[in-house]
């Protein structure tokens, strides 16, 4: 019998635990937007998955406390934005609570439906939300794709353990 590395001891799952597993799990970073009254909101998202190919459905996940979320939950349309790993700092812009995220140096403009859209990405899409679905404290958005652009070049932005950074060759 071969003998197993000490895995430690499992512990019960709270919200502390899932952070940590998550922190380990790398993934892609997106900025969703949306056009409001009181004007854009937008917010950095992890949670980016494609659903289908027919019809072309995606989601993400937004929480019910985020300044976004208001905006968001009454949209019609929003824009999601896939970064690049030159785009670190745009990253946090849209992650930090308070930030004027559409301020200087954001360079975006208003696109196809009203949708905010950023410059200088690895791609962009403008999708039609078609369900909200409740999950906790957050809300999965699904969303239809509608138009897009995915010609920007580079490499993605990732994330993972509390920080973002690009892919090792």
């Amino acid at each position: 019998m071969t003998a197993t590395p000490d895995l430690g001891a499992p512990r019960l799952a709270t919200a502390d635990l899932l952070r940590s597993v998550f922190r380990r799990h790398a993934s892609g970073v997106a900025v969703i937007t949306a056009g409001g009254e009181a004007g854009p909101v937008g917010f950095t998202a992890t949670s980016l998955t494609s659903v289908s190919a027919e019809p072309p459905l995606l989601s993400f996940g937004i929480g019910t406390g985020s300044s976004s979320w208001p905006t968001v939950s009454e949209t019609e349309y929003v824009g999601v934005h896939i970064l690049g790993d030159h785009q670190e700092e745009l990253a946090a812009t849209f992650a930090r609570s308070g930030a004027d995220r559409f301020g200087p140096p954001t360079a975006w403009r208003e696109g196809p439906r009203g949708v905010p859209v950023l410059s200088g990405v690895l791609a962009w899409l403008v999708c039609r939300v078609v369900g909200r679905v409740p999950a906790g404290d957050h809300r999965i958005v699904i969303a239809e794709v509608l138009l897009g652009d995915p010609t920007g070049t580079g490499s993605p932005l990732l994330y993972h353990q509390g920080r973002f950074s690009g892919l090792r060759e």
